[in-house]
């Protein structure tokens, strides 16, 4: 039986006073929002659209619309291979913290929301790329995703998991845009309507790797479905103010980052297809720039490369080769 590797935790408040540790992916979600001349003003513009968004939605025994607020916690995962001290960056999430203003309560969310990881840089911007240079057609590598995905389940299944976090993660990301999605009669008092998608893709499957499953919401007051990925039974495992966390701290993200998809002037109707073209949406004030985060991500797959998958590839493979899932 091959040796399990340790992960450690560090947890850094997320507000407008923010910045990004050396170790972090700068294109992560709130990592870019943090850059620049804007960047206080970014997160500040952020995290109130976060609050409206969450007092929406949580909107019985509400009446001013002012009674919640949102706590975020950048949680960064670090893993070491040999047990000697020497750590590499693996995971990146965020944790949502619910505060009722009207009981100074203090209520835990839901960790997961935002899913950073160097190594899924190297996977789709270094492993895939090269696999399909020169070729007349697409094709995905043998075992594409296990690593990382073992890596995953490993990290969730961790005693420092379990000591840190009650419930297993959820992870919202934006749909596809070579995808249609068709609306279902399904619908959640929280998640809202549910669409299901006509084909699988290829992010589904590298979550599925990480042993998650998803299902497609569109909540009220939004215009598009958000993926949720997630372990067990997404619909009873959570609370409602839990899953109005992940919902209003996420769509913000979209919001600024795919304003052509969650800013969109339209509601998505019974059959939707993302469009990132799209000129009929609206603009957030956070200044955003797409081309540096895919350029970025080929730099951060790379390092990845140099610093994780190349000096312990012989390890690595041989715990790949030995995990179990649990």
């Amino acid at each position: 039986m091959t040796k399990d590797f340790t992960f450690t935790i560090n947890k850094t408040g997320l507000d407008e006073n923010y910045h990004p540790a050396s170790n972090t992916r700068i294109t992560t979600n709130f990592a870019n929002l943090a850059r620049g001349e804007s960047r206080q003003q970014n997160l500040r513009n952020a995290l109130n659209m976060i609050n409206n968004s969450f007092n929406a939605l949580a909107n019985w025994d509400n009446p001013k619309g002012d009674r919640y607020s949102v706590e975020l916690e950048i949680v960064s995962v670090d893993i070491d291979i040999e047990g000697q001290g020497q750590t590499f960056p693996s995971i990146e999430v965020l944790k949502t913290h619910i505060v009722d203003n009207q009981t100074n309560q203090r209520i835990e969310g839901i960790v997961g929301n935002n899913f950073s990881s160097y190594v899924r840089d190297y996977d789709f911007s270094v492993l895939l790329q090269n696999h399909n240079k020169g070729k007349p057609q697409f094709s995905i590598p043998d075992n594409f995703g296990e690593l990382h995905g073992k890596i995953f389940q490993s990290f969730v299944n961790s005693a420092v998991y379990k000591e840190n976090f009650k419930k297993t993660p959820v992870i919202c990301l934006s749909v596809s845009d070579n995808k249609t999605y068709f609306r279902t009669e399904n619908q959640h008092p929280v998640l809202g309507v549910e669409y299901k998608p006509n084909e699988s893709s290829l992010t589904e499957q590298y979550f599925q790797k990480m042993g998650l499953q998803v299902r497609y919401f569109m909540p009220a007051n939004s215009v598009a479905p958000l993926a949720f990925y997630f372990f067990g039974d997404l619909l009873n495992d959570y609370t409602n103010l839990e899953l109005i966390s992940t919902i209003s701290t996420m769509e913000t993200f979209q919001k600024i980052y795919r304003p052509e998809i969650y800013n969109a002037n339209a509601v998505a109707g019974k059959s939707y297809k993302p469009n990132l073209k799209s000129p009929d949406h609206s603009l957030t004030k956070i200044v955003y720039d797409r081309e540096e985060r895919s350029r970025l991500a080929g730099e951060q797959g790379k390092f990845a490369e140099q610093h994780f998958i190349k000096p312990y590839q012989t390890v690595l493979e041989q715990w790949s080769a030995n995990f179990v899932t649990s």
